[in-house]
């Protein structure tokens, strides 16, 4: 709970919570630099931002020289910290590995359960953004309702539309899944159950797809990407 109260209480600043979705959304090292040309504010505020962030965990830093001689510059990157806003956390890390050890004790059918779950977790999600039907929105204003809703759910993606091939690229930079597939080594089946789970965000808007990982950030990638094959467009 305390824990809670700090990360609450520092990400309550807009701009820190910006700079750190910031952070987020690029997968990258920064500067302080950076960060003030980005946010159009002082350095010294920018540096204290970011200071805030690393004292809950959220950011790591380094010196790194720059080969110009004089102080060397500060190198801040995402940590392995996964904000948790609920109350109580603990309860929910909990039932999280007891459901998953369920799954995995079920052998195939579990597979196939956690699956399908998955798959109509995505299809209620896109759900909440039907009016008058998918069929009358263009390409762009679904690849959008896709961007928004991933956002929402703290993936924050970024997709790419190729019209020649009729292909969807995407990234996913953060993994709302990834504390508990670390925790209970069975990272293979949270990613199953995530395939899942974007297909029928999908297939929401776009009827049948082909969706095709192609990296993975529990193997040493920066994101987690995909290729979605549209056949009905």
């Amino acid at each position: 709970m305390e824990n809670t109260l700090k990360v609450t209480g520092v990400l309550s600043d807009p701009t820190r919570f910006n700079i750190y979705e910031y952070l987020i959304k690029n997968r990258r090292e920064v500067t302080v630099v950076e960060i003030a040309k980005a946010f159009d504010i002082h350095p010294n505020v920018a540096r204290l931002h970011l200071t805030k962030l690393e004292d809950i965990n959220l950011l790591v830093s380094f010196a790194q020289k720059t080969g110009k001689g004089g102080r060397p510059s500060r190198i801040y990157k995402l940590s392995d910290e996964v904000v948790e806003l609920n109350f109580p956390h603990r309860d929910y890390k909990m039932l999280s590995t007891i459901a998953l050890e369920a799954f995995v004790e079920l052998g195939e059918p579990g597979k196939q359960a956690l699956y399908n779950t998955g798959k109509k977790y995505g299809e209620k999600v896109m759900m909440r953004y039907q009016t008058s039907g998918y069929e009358n929105l263009d390409i762009e204003r679904k690849i959008h309702i896709l961007e928004d809703a991933g956002t929402i759910l703290g993936m924050y993606p970024k997709f790419e539309y190729n019209p020649e091939n009729k292909t969807v690229s995407f990234k996913v930079n953060n993994c709302p899944f990834k504390e508990v597939a670390s925790k209970n080594n069975n990272n293979d089946m949270i990613c199953k159950m995530h395939h899942a789970y974007l297909k029928g965000m999908f297939e929401s808007l776009f009827t049948e797809i082909e969706l095709v990982e192609t990296e993975n950030m529990f193997d040493g990638c920066e994101n987690c990407s995909y290729v979605a094959q549209l056949t009905n467009v």
